[in-house]
Parts: structure tokens; sequence; C-alpha cells
């Protein structure tokens, strides 16, 4: 029968525990100098070896033949607790047997003496599922227990269990292991089984374990068992239905684009392909978790990585969000995913996520501001601001075509009317401005020539053109048209006045303002025309 690679390969000595040196060490020391305590509490994530260290505890106790701290696993009682055979070790799992009944018989049982061990072994699995009622039953035994009784207690959530408990238990952590150790764990294991697995395979099973043994040696058995060849990554992505890192680095680099279309065009690929939805939102969130860890830490966030992505790629994708962004982005895909459980349509909930992240505009929380408002302000800090194309005037109706007056060979058509105005004073007046403002405003200020902003100075006017509303409602702002009137009378040597109008609307010169008027009485001569 065949046997799962977690369960054949679990450890059998201290040894052969992986990554929990502090806690193995420290046990081995204990058996060696004889000063065992009545009750151990271990405490640690999923896959750590919490529950393994405990049965080779409970034989190390029992050994025979101890070698160093371990256990020989050769003499009878080894065996038969390996066999679970042995009655005076017993495990038990308080998620099935949390009351008080149960602990009550517990401890009835606990009084009697082992009859074939040096002493009986208690393992209580999730001991945080014991109710109140039950952990009072059990506490007395716990505090004052026979000498030939030891009790080994685990647990994932330390939080729920009571203090009283806790103060009578001797604690060990045990800690997520590092990939490096599972990737190593994993190599011996695939060796040993004779699977052909790849390097970079490997890695992504150890970093996908997040931290989880048993979870990394689970993923290795399914991704076996479904590929005849050599184990790849790319069979790992088709046998867990996952995106890959390649697909999901495309997708946020469509949405740091805007462009939901392409966004809604590769989700719909890959759920062609049959991708799972949560494991696809779980990663976009991973890769964006590590854009915003790089983002806030360059140097020791490529440290920290969940391994998606390859460091160089995310490196250059961080880029292109600001730290606004990517919290927005990682708060909507946690918030999407934890609706998942109550959705009646999962495709519909990830493509409306990528439409908000696609579109920040659609939402009007103070999240989605903030975000857009961050992106405007590190474009200013760059010293130039991308100008929004105006929105078209509606067309007139075209007017009856007029005969074009022929000229003269002689005569050449006059130039085209240039800008008036001189700009030689603006870099100095810029540079004292940008000293004193802060940004966003102080980014409107630049030398650049297709900047937002412009000056002219006409006369004794300085006329600065914004390019669209949004800029002039910026600068548009008392302390900042006073602070230009203080700089620029320093700079030219005289007073001037400041006027700020939008582009298209500059003032005109005296002469062209009298044309103008003209022009517009001899249309109109007939509202002017006094009749008898």
């Amino acid at each position: 029968m065949y046997q799962a690679l977690y369960r054949k390969y679990r450890p059998q000595t201290f040894d052969d525990v992986v990554g929990q040196q502090s806690v193995t060490e420290t046990l081995k020391g204990q058996l060696l100098s004889g000063r065992l305590s009545h009750a151990y509490l271990f405490t640690g994530t999923r896959g750590t070896g919490k529950t393994s260290c405990a049965k080779i505890l409970a034989k190390a106790v029992n050994c025979l033949q101890p070698v160093n701290g371990n256990p020989c696993n050769c003499c009878s009682v080894c065996r038969a607790i390996d066999a679970g055979a042995c009655t005076d070790v017993q495990e038990i799992d308080a998620a099935s047997n949390n009351g008080v009944d149960n602990v009550r018989a517990l401890r009835d049982d606990a009084v009697y003496t082992p009859a074939e061990a040096k002493k009986r072994v208690y393992i209580i699995d999730e001991v945080h599922m014991l109710s109140m009622a039950a952990f009072n039953a059990l506490l007395k035994t716990i505090e004052e227990p026979p000498e030939h009784l030891l009790f080994i207690l685990a647990t994932t959530e330390l939080h729920k269990v009571p203090a009283t408990i806790l103060s009578r238990c001797q604690r060990f952590s045990f800690r997520r292991l590092l990939p490096a150790d599972i990737a190593a764990r994993i190599r011996y294991v695939a060796g040993q089984e004779q699977i052909p697995i790849e390097d970079d395979a490997v890695e992504l099973l150890s970093h996908l374990a997040d931290g989880a043994l048993r979870d990394g040696m689970s993923l290795l058995d399914q991704c076996a068992s479904a590929c005849a060849d050599v184990v790849t990554t790319g069979h790992i992505y088709k046998c867990l239905g996952l995106a890959g890192q390649q697909k999901t680095a495309q997708l946020l680099e469509y949405v740091a684009r805007r462009d939901a279309r392409g966004a809604l065009r590769l989700f719909s690929q890959l759920y062609a392909e049959g991708k799972d939805l949560a494991a696809m939102m779980d990663e976009l969130t991973a890769l964006a978790r590590d854009l915003l860890i790089v983002k806030a830490a360059p140097q020791s966030g490529l440290g920290m990585l969940s391994g998606v992505s390859e460091s160089s790629r995310i490196v250059q994708l961080q880029e292109q969000f600001t730290a606004s962004e990517l919290l927005r982005i990682v708060t909507v895909l946690q918030q999407t995913v934890a609706g998942f459980s109550k959705s009646a349509n999962r495709r519909i909930d990830s493509e409306l996520c990528l439409i908000q992240l696609c579109m920040p505009e659609l939402q009007w929380d103070a999240k989605a501001f903030h975000a857009r408002l961050s992106r405007l302000e590190e474009q200013l800090r760059s010293g130039v601001l991308p100008v929004m194309p105006a929105a078209a005037a509606p067309t007139a109706p075209a007017a009856p075509a007029e005969p074009v007056p022929e000229v003269p060979a002689a005569q050449e058509p006059p130039p085209p009317e240039t800008e008036e105005g001189d700009d030689s004073f603006w870099p100095e007046l810029v540079q004292r401005m940008r000293e004193e403002l802060k940004p966003p405003v102080s980014g409107f200020f630049t030398t650049d020539p297709n900047a937002a902003l412009r000056a002219k100075l006409r006369g004794d006017t300085l006329v600065l053109v914004a390019a669209d509303s949004f800029v002039k409602g910026m600068v548009d702002k008392p302390h900042v048209l006073q602070m230009l009137r203080t700089k620029a009378a320093a700079v030219l040597g005289r007073n001037v006045a400041v006027k700020l109008v939008l582009k298209g609307q500059e003032v005109r010169t005296r002469e062209q303002s009298m044309e103008d008027l003209i022009s517009f009485g001899r249309e109109h001569e007939d509202i002017f025309t006094i009749h008898p």
C-alpha cells in the first residue's frame, strides 16, 4: 500500500528534525541529564514538527537503549510506539475529544502505572480545542501528576490556551522553516524516491510550502504523481492550477498601465486554461505584497520576498507603482478573496476586482483617492505634469465659402503672428519659487518647454498660462500668487502684477483688441444704428 511521502519520511530521531535545532538540542540535553519536566507545550504553525518531536520524545523517555538522547528505534518499546501498539503512549486529538468527560476518563486512567514502558505519555494534539471545563478538569493532573506520567501538549493557537495551563508547562516554540531547509529536504526525498525534478521546481515548491515542511512534501507528492517526466515549474503551475510568475507579473503590469482591456483579456485566457481563481488572486496578492515590501525597504526587503517572482523582476516592476497604490491593490485583492466564500460567481468578483485596480477613478473612497493623488505627486516630483487633452468644442455649422482675393505676384503673404512677451527671467524665478514651495505645487514651476505652466512678461504684468483648469486651480491660491509677486519683483527689480489664465485665453495687445472691436461693430452695424 502506497504511503504518503510526509508519513514515510517523518523524522524518527531528534537529529532528523529539520530546522528546529534549538528545540531538539534542549530536549536531548534534558534526556541526557535526566532533568525531564512532567509537562511540555509545543507551539508553532502547521507542519513544523510539533507532533513528530512529541512522538520522538515519547520514544526517547521509554527507549531501552537510547543513543545520545535519541531513541534507538530498534528495541521492543520503540517498535511498539511506532506501530501504535503501546498502550502506555496515547495520542489524543483534542479537536474530537474536547469534552470534560473525555478529560475525566484520561485523568482516571492516568493513575495506573505503565504496563510495558517506563512512563505513561499522553500526547494531546490541538490542545486549544478543549473546552474551558475540560481545561479545568485537566489542570490539577498537570500541576501534580504521578511520577510515571508525562504530558506533551501541541497547539497552533497559543493564545487560546489558558494561562493556568501555560504556567505549568515548559513551552517550546517551533519556528517556520526557511525555504533553504525545505528545499534541501525536498531534494533528499526526491533522490530517495528517484523523482527527477529541476532545481527551479524545488525552489518553487519550497516557497509554496510557506514554512511548513509537511506542505512541501505533500506538494512534491502531488506534482510527482501527476508528471510522468521531469518535474518542472511549468508542471507545478499546471498541476496546482497556478498562473505562474510571468502571467502574474504581466497582470500587474496591465494594472500599472491602467489597461483594463489587456488585464481582462489575460484573465479570460487563464480562466479558460482552468486556473484556480482563488490561487490566482493569492498570487497577485503575494506579488503586490513583495512590491510593497521592496518599495518600503529597498535593501533588506529583497530577503523577505515570497518567491512568486524573480527579485530582478520585482525591482523593475515596483518602480511603476507608488506605495499608496500597492497598499490599495493588496487591500482590494484581500477583500475579493475574503468574499469568495460567500460569492455566487467568483469569476465576476475577480473581473470586478481587476477593473477596480485598473480604473481607480471608478471609486471615491479614501484609499482610491489617495492612490491617485500619490501617483500625481510622483509625476510632479519629476518636474513635468502630463497634460490631459482638452475636451473638443462643439463644431459650428460651416459658413458659406467666400471668394479668396488674389494676391499680387510681387506681394508675399504676411508672416504668422508670434507670441509677444519676455521669458528670460523665468529660470531664476522658478528656482526661487521651488525653494519656498512644497509638492505638489512646486512641481508646476519648471523650465521644461512642455511644462503645464508657462510664463510671459508683458509690460508690468506677469502672465502665467496654465495648460488646463486643474493646473490653474492648484496655482491660483493667495499665498502662491503673493509669493510670485514678491519673487518676481526681486528678480526684475520692479513691482509687477500677476495674472493667471488658461491656455488659449492669453492677454491680447491693445491693437488686437481694437481691431476685434471694430470688426464686431461692422458685423452688427444694425444694432448700433439709430433709426428715426
